[in-house]
């Protein structure tokens, strides 16, 4: 079996505050690209994810705010080919812990409303369907200050719980995800 080939391109940029009253804007973008061989049949898989925050400082180590994720797929095998959209919107809550002027600690709680559309291309029959529900995950991460509030994100997953009702008694999806280590995430900050 020939070995995946995925290009990943992750750029996070989060602007952390270290004052009571101010506002953080950020958010991740990110995309995959994965071809293989399947037998005779070669399966092309691409990936696209868009996810902007904004929130507001109220305590020295307390903010809460707004999230928002856009994402989409597209698998296309032969003639076939399947296209999936993701849409999210939330509210997180974020506790920081300064570990030292270098280090600080944060954890983050999301919640909110979660949609998916999947449409199916199968030769000249299309299928769609539609399903909504909601989310909810808790991330741990470290933040390190390099230089005049510019610094560096790192989080190694979290745990995610999610539900998702499809429409004209579809199925009904529960997903629990314990992803520590699993994936690895950095991302660019600055505080001001």
């Amino acid at each position: 079996m020939k070995k995946i080939l995925v290009m990943a391109a992750l750029a996070i940029c989060s602007f952390a505050n270290a004052q009571k009253g101010t506002i953080l804007v950020g958010g991740s973008i990110g995309y995959s690209s994965e071809t293989r061989t399947l037998g005779n049949n070669e399966v092309k898989n691409n990936e696209f994810d868009f996810s902007p925050k904004v929130g507001y400082q109220f305590h020295e180590n307390w903010t809460v705010g707004g999230e928002a994720s856009f994402g989409s797929s597209k698998t296309k095998q032969g003639t076939n080919e399947d296209r999936f959209n993701t849409t999210k919107l939330g509210a997180f809550l974020r506790y920081t812990m300064p570990l030292n002027p270098t280090f600080s600690f944060f954890a983050e709680l999301g919640l909110g409303y979660q949609s998916e559309k999947d449409k199916t291309y199968a030769g000249p029959i299309t299928t769609t369907a539609k399903g909504d529900g909601m989310y909810v995950g808790v991330t741990p991460a470290l933040f390190i200050n390099m230089k005049k509030g510019f610094g560096l994100n790192f989080n190694i997953g979290g745990l995610n719980y999610g539900t998702i009702n499809y429409e004209n008694n579809g199925p009904e999806y529960k997903n629990f995800d314990f992803n520590f280590g699993k994936t690895f995430n950095i991302g660019v900050s600055k505080n001001f």
